[in-house]
This record gives C-alpha cells, structure tokens and sequence, in this order.
C-alpha cells in the first residue's frame, strides 16, 4: 500500500511538473508573438564583441583604424524590409547613407524616409532624407560636429507601410 502511495505521488508530480513545463513554453511563445506583432521598431549599435579577420581594418596594433570607425555599416530587419545605415564622418559635418531593401534583397527607391537624430548635448534634429540616384541610396548631411553618441531613428513610409529603424553612432 505504502508502494501504491509513493508511485502515486510520483506520477501526479511528474505530471504537475510537465504541464507547467508546456504552460511555460507556451506562455514564452505567445510572448514572443505578442512582441513581434506589437513593435515594428528594432535597434543596432556598433561596437559588438569581433575579432581582427570580421571584415573591417585595424591598424598594426589591433585597434580600428579611422576608415573603420568613420564607415561602420548596421543593419535592422523590420519586417520584411531591411535598413542599412551608413554615417560618414567628415571635417564639418557627417554624411547619412541609407538602403531599403524587400525581403527579396530589391533596392526600395520610392519609399519616403526622415532622420531623426539626437546629437550628444541632448537637442534634436529632423533631416529629410530624399533618395539620390547618383549614389543609389537615400543620402543626408547633418552639419553637426559635437563629439559623443548621436542616436538615429530613421522613420521609413514605403507606399503607406510605416516602420522605424535605431542607430546609433559615435564622432
């Protein structure tokens, strides 16, 4: 009798347990639906963990050389389009090179974006960013030369679907 009780309680516990196991994961699903459904925002930031053969140049003591830092490419997938994000840093200004592509990896050309940027004091600044067909990007110039982070939102509208792209960039 004392067995039957045990093997009881064992079977209800290995029961209990993999029921919250299953809530759990569906609960971590829906989550993440939810989330994916409820923001069409997504971020990237320079600076990731890498190593000397990633694709970029380092000058001979390892660290980045200037053509690195100044023409550092980030990349956000918002839904089924991509936003590539290029700051070149000049002497008097930083020029802002944009791509929009399809999830098929087509060049959008007629999608309407705007920079929205907060430079390093705190104020802000909104730049039209018109599509340049010589460069075959959406291009801007932000006369700015503050040293520190400058934070980018590029809000993107290609034929009434609006979604938004984070950067961020030091000078």
């Amino acid at each position: 009798m004392k067995f039957l009780k045990t093997s009881l309680a064992i079977v209800t516990s290995v029961g209990l347990i993999s029921l919250s196991a299953c809530s759990g994961a569906n609960q971590a699903a829906n989550s993440e639906d939810a989330t994916k459904t409820a923001t069409t925002e997504t971020a990237a930031k320079t600076g990731e963990a890498h190593n000397e053969n990633d694709g970029h140049d380092h000058d001979e003591k390892g660290d980045h050389s200037n053509s690195a830092e100044k023409r550092s490419n980030q990349v956000v997938e918002s839904g089924k389009y991509n936003l590539e994000f290029k700051p070149d840093i000049e002497k008097d200004s930083t020029h802002l090179d944009i791509s929009v592509h399809s999830e098929q990896d087509k060049a959008i050309t007629d999608a309407k974006l705007t920079a929205q940027v907060k430079l390093p004091d705190g104020t802000n600044k909104t730049l039209q960013v018109p599509y340049n067909s010589e460069e075959k990007q959406y291009t801007a110039k932000l006369p700015a030369t503050a040293t520190g982070e400058y934070k980018v939102v590029i809000q993107t509208d290609v034929k009434g679907e609006k979604f938004n792209g984070r950067f961020t960039f030091k000078r």
